[in-house]
């Protein structure tokens, strides 16, 4: 484990004083440097006021209050969240390299339990109800239901078709995009049953998924539209036109916004959800790259991966420029 110190000032995370407030609520504040390599989901774990974010081939954590970067943690292959876990200091982290999802104790690194589950693993949630984590298989078409517990999988549910983010409503029901079918499935996990396919109109490419749990709304993001979705029967209440290139969203419940990242793009769309009402208040400069990211309730703010890129001189997909992956800081007025 590689452990970097960053400045202890402004909650350590190198804040730019060029920047200012964006006027309608937003800007961004600041960078976390670490080392290179690939990213996906992150997560905030408020109860060790960590920031936790997949490499790849290990975890990098930043502690919110000091700074400190640690890298190497949980050593995986194609790691795709790193799930903090209640009432302890566990972590649950997606292997895609081995079809695993592994238990690791989240401030030393250190691997406790390995679990096999659904082909191509990618991204998890935890069911406050039932106290299971859902775990969604990208390439398999299937969900494993995993006891944190008893570090055990307790049942596959098949669902078809390539699967992304995935949200729980506390209630003992799931939700996950189906990327190549333009659809959420919800899925019962009592009765491990998928319940209902509900198709997404104009929503093209859902990555990114969050639940409401004050108006029970789910937020989807598309490629280019975030659509609002009734959990209850799979009705469509709205679309917003948003950025391209998103891969993750986000719900702040203290703060009634939403957020949905685009890569392609480099911004950050602001949602404002109001009695059952979606609305953009605000499309933020980010960089291109920040398609996933993470909020943490207790301050506002918004953390977003990326790497400075260069283009390919033959037309190929741009790469990224050594040295330069950072993770940005977005803060609320």
């Amino acid at each position: 484990m590689h452990i970097a110190a960053a400045a202890a000032t402004a909650l350590a995370i190198g804040l730019m004083g060029g920047s200012a407030w964006a006027a309608d609520g937003y800007a961004v504040v600041g960078r976390i440097a670490g080392p290179d390599g690939g990213w996906d989901y992150l997560r905030v774990d408020p109860g060790h006021n960590q920031l936790l974010v997949p490499r790849g081939g290990a975890v990098m954590t930043v502690n919110l209050a000091t700074g400190k970067v640690a890298t190497g943690l949980a050593p995986g292959g194609r790691q795709h969240v790193a799930l903090p876990l209640p009432g302890g200091h566990e972590m649950l982290v997606t292997n895609g390299a081995t079809n695993t999802a592994v238990f690791a104790d989240e401030l030393s690194g250190a691997v406790i339990a390995s679990v096999p589950v659904a082909k191509g693993p990618d991204a998890a949630a935890l069911d406050a109800k039932t106290g299971l984590v859902v775990v969604a298989g990208h390439a398999g078409g299937a969900v494993t239901l995993v006891d944190p517990r008893t570090r055990h999988a307790v049942g596959d549910i098949q669902v078809g078709g390539t699967l992304e983010e995935v949200a729980t409503d506390g209630r003992g029901r799931a939700f996950v995009n189906v990327e190549d079918r333009n659809e959420v499935a919800a899925i019962d996990i009592a009765t491990r049953k998928t319940v209902a396919h509900w198709p997404l109109a104009g929503c093209d490419g859902p990555t990114g998924l969050a639940y409401d749990p004050q108006d029970r709304l789910l937020i989807v993001a598309c490629d280019g539209a975030t659509v609002l979705l009734r959990p209850t029967d799979g009705k469509l209440l709205q679309t917003l036109k948003t950025g391209r290139g998103a891969d993750g969203a986000a719900y702040d419940a203290r703060r009634h916004r939403a957020f949905v990242p685009a890569g392609r793009d480099g911004t950050l769309s602001v949602i404002a959800v109001e009695d059952g009402r979606a609305s953009l208040v605000q499309t933020l400069v980010t960089e291109r790259g920040a398609r996933t990211l993470a909020v943490d309730e207790r301050t506002g703010r918004v953390y977003l991966p990326t790497a400075e890129y260069r283009l390919s001189p033959d037309g190929g997909r741009p790469a990224p420029v050594a040295g330069s992956f950072h993770v940005l800081v977005v803060a609320p007025r």
